[in-house]
């Protein structure tokens, strides 16, 4: 008798393959500024100054083009913590103004996990506020499609 097969069919992608994920869910639409607070000589830095960088890539950037991102770099041996302050509608939804990660035991990918888990959700969603008209939609309302010509060669 065989022993059945049981696992997956195929090696995971590691952990570069795992961010890479986390990251594409990442959406900033609900935060006004993002404060990373960091002490560079600290044991447990590397993961922050990661997650830093990566909130910084031009794919997230876009994401909320009017959100700050900014660094604190202190040498006071405070723990690593990143601060996400909240737009208004956000702040009525999750009843906080900010939301603080203390980052200092945490890894890159806990840190996106986090990230799309608390702050991506809070995200509001965008109304599609442009609708499509055909040219006989348009030639319904009076104003598209070559109306305007043909009213002034009959003048």
């Amino acid at each position: 008798m065989s022993v059945p097969f049981s696992g997956a069919l195929r090696k995971s992608g590691g952990i570069v393959s795992a961010i890479g994920k986390q990251l594409k869910s990442v959406n900033l639409k609900g935060v006004k500024r993002i404060t990373v607070q960091f002490d560079p000589f600290a044991e447990n830095v590397k993961s922050t100054r990661e997650f830093l960088f990566l909130l910084s890539t031009p794919k997230v950037a876009q994401t909320n083009p009017k959100c700050v991102v900014k660094s604190d770099i202190v040498c006071d041996r405070q723990p690593s913590c990143i601060k996400f302050a909240l737009i208004d509608s956000a702040q009525e939804q999750a009843k906080v103004k900010e939301i603080r990660f203390n980052s200092d035991n945490l890894n890159t990918l806990e840190l996106l996990q986090l990230c799309n888990r608390h702050v991506s959700s809070l995200a509001p969603v965008e109304e599609i506020t442009n609708k499509v008209l055909t040219k006989a939609e348009k030639q319904k309302l009076g104003g598209g499609a070559g109306a305007g010509k043909k009213a002034a060669k009959k003048k």
